[in-house]
């Protein structure tokens, strides 16, 4: 009897298969289709502080009382918030599954309600996506450190549900960082969000933005950063997010490392029915590889039980064109 079941950041999931925070989530209706589907987990769609923000401005920009700011200010805020919690407890109505909440954040404070908020509105977990881009030319990676470890500690002061942290992959060194997030209570990491990404067009000659999905060729930086992580830092969950489209990366991910895998381009492209689809061929690969259980292949290839772990630090060519015309 094969059993897909994984242990993710302190939750149990009857398989890694989890639905990737994004439009997908916003409705619990369609939340319910992706559990009848099969999934292990949603995760919701994020509230973005930097959406908080920007409605506020505009409507600020609209009022001719500069006395009723910081009114408007909160009343966005509250019906931003109000919305989200309504879907987190809708959405725990109806599914039977782990729901995790999710913020797109960047500073400690402004959340640190909201959390406590969300873990009594049921939330089984939190996932802070933490990412902005930094072009200051005088960076100070320490800066940025102390920034994310500000957020998790304060998050984890708050609330006692599990944190996970979604981080980006423009970091010189992933693992100092991951290291640090649990040493502050980092109950699990997700490999990588997947940020805005622009494009020009060159007979408008404007700028415009480019294609919002993941594609395939993402999977090596995922895989790479996911096999490391989990081999040079035991007892953080891994889940491993951007590029995963089809049933064989799902078992790629779980030899890497990963307890678990995001998907959400291909449920876009594919709808939910993917979701069956890839558990099932997963399910079949495993029969054929006489594996009854996850936890017997996970991590078989990650980087402190791969024979070769070298092959996941190599960041040039040579070696690999050396020998070829």
């Amino acid at each position: 009897m094969i059993n897909l079941e994984t242990q993710y950041a302190g939750l149990t999931l009857r398989n890694p298969i989890i639905i990737g925070s994004s439009g997908l989530t916003s409705s619990p209706d369609r939340n319910k289709e992706y559990e009848k589907a099969g999934a292990g987990a949603i995760v919701l769609k994020s509230l973005f502080e930097e959406q908080i923000e920007m409605q506020s401005t505009s409507l600020m920009s609209e009022s001719y009382y500069p006395e009723a700011t910081d009114y408007i200010r909160e009343y966005v805020k509250a019906n931003q918030v109000n919305d989200y919690l309504e879907l987190i407890k809708k959405t725990k109505a109806t599914c039977n599954i782990p729901v995790i909440a999710s913020t797109n954040c960047y500073k400690a404070d402004a959340w640190i309600d909201f959390a406590r908020q969300m873990e009594l509105a049921g939330a089984d977990a939190l996932e802070l996506n933490v990412f902005y881009v930094d072009t200051d030319l005088a960076y100070d990676y320490d800066a940025t450190r102390a920034m994310y470890v500000n957020i998790i500690r304060r998050v984890k002061e708050t609330v006692r549900i599990p944190v996970i942290m979604k981080i980006g992959k423009f970091f010189s060194n992933i693992p100092a960082l991951v290291h640090i997030l649990k040493v502050n209570g980092a109950d699990g990491a997700v490999l990588f969000n997947r940020c805005y990404r622009p494009d020009i067009d060159i007979n408008t000659m404007q700028l415009v933005s480019g294609n919002v999905f993941s594609s395939h060729s993402d999977l090596g930086d995922t895989l790479r950063w996911t096999a490391i992580v989990s081999g040079k830092i035991p007892g953080i969950s891994i889940a491993s997010s951007t590029g995963i489209h089809e049933w064989e990366d799902v078992i790629k991910c779980l030899l890497a490392g990963a307890s678990a895998v995001q998907m959400c381009s291909a449920v876009y492209t594919c709808g939910a029915e993917i979701i069956t689809q890839v558990l099932t061929c997963v399910e079949e690969w495993m029969s054929h590889a006489k594996y009854e259980s996850i936890a017997e292949f996970k991590g078989k290839l990650s980087y402190a039980n791969s024979k070769n772990p070298g092959m996941y630090e190599r960041a040039q060519f040579m070696k690999y064109f050396s020998n070829r015309d």
